[in-house]
């Protein structure tokens, strides 16, 4: 059985259309990204799905003993978020502002919640400290602990690596793998980055402002729209460090003779170093050192 449903879902604002007609569910234990080029209407889904904009037509179901109010939210961060007056713990403990309801403190409960989730995030040496003196990926980690003390079963993250350094990034991604495989926490995060998407979800939905694909990650790389999304130019973390990977023999042959010809190229404005490794397997990928 799914705990989410959306069945001919359709989002518009001021009488223009985001979504139109969207259909998909989320299981117990997936672990789905939303891709899409910006203004798709992939933060719109989010936000629909989570009761902050109204629905034009159609229906979000929620099954398997979900409830709108107990799904975990992990928004875009702004300025504001990052210069909030509070402690790390008061903010992880607001994550169970739902289940408080009318009472006016939290439960001995809730507030080992609290604890649990700051130490599931290796966080918990930061318990007393100012939210504004935390780094970006601390702040990342926190507003993550926030997220799982409203939430045993769905995840939703709105880009949640954006301003992150790759380093951070990875480990951040990481995170969430875990918490998707060892608690079977479904996850639900549009991403910006095909590549990521699809090295860690095991189902793709691709939006703009209509479906455009929902399926397992394999058959989107084998479909048309996935196998021109993961053709287009890209920044990648692996195991051999920072890369980035292009299928345009004319652009790659290009930087491949300047790297030959100086032994080392950069990309303006990146700070990216890259040496002259360059290789052809499906793709060219220059690796940095």
């Amino acid at each position: 059985m799914p705990i989410l449903t959306c069945k001919n879902l359709s989002i518009a604002y001021q009488n223009k259309i985001a979504l139109k007609q969207i259909s998909f569910q989320i299981h117990t234990g997936d672990y789905t990204c939303i891709v899409g080029k910006n203004g798709a209407g992939k933060s719109s889904l989010l936000k629909g799905i989570l009761g902050l904009v109204p629905i034009q037509s159609g229906n979000i179901i929620f099954d398997e003993g979900l409830k709108q109010t107990e799904i975990g939210y992990l928004p875009q961060q702004n300025h504001t978020q990052q210069n909030f007056p509070a402690s790390v713990f008061e903010i992880v403990l607001s994550g169970c502002l739902n289940q408080r309801g009318w009472r006016p403190f939290y439960t001995k409960k809730e507030k080992e919640k609290a604890l649990y989730n700051l130490e599931l995030l290796e966080i918990i040496a930061l318990k007393n400290t100012a939210f504004q003196e935390l780094s970006g990926g601390q702040q990342q980690r926190v507003l993550m602990a926030r997220a799982l003390c409203a939430t045993e079963k769905l995840l939703i993250l709105d880009e949640p690596a954006t301003g992150l350094d790759p380093i951070v990034m990875q480990k951040f991604y990481s995170l969430l793998e875990q918490l998707n495989q060892k608690q079977q926490l479904s996850i639900l995060m549009i991403s910006h980055d095909v590549h990521t998407a699809i090295k860690y979800a095991d189902k793709i939905l691709h939006l703009d402002h209509k479906m455009l694909f929902f399926g397992n990650t394999k058959d989107y790389v084998k479909s048309n729209i996935g196998n021109f999304n993961c053709t287009l130019c890209s920044l990648t973390w692996g195991q051999s460090g920072l890369k980035t990977v292009c299928y345009d023999w004319r652009w790659t042959r290009t930087w491949w003779l300047w790297c030959f010809i100086r032994g080392t190229c950069y990309e303006l404005g990146s700070a990216l170093y890259f040496d002259s490794s360059c290789h052809y397997r499906r793709f060219f990928s220059f690796t940095a050192q």
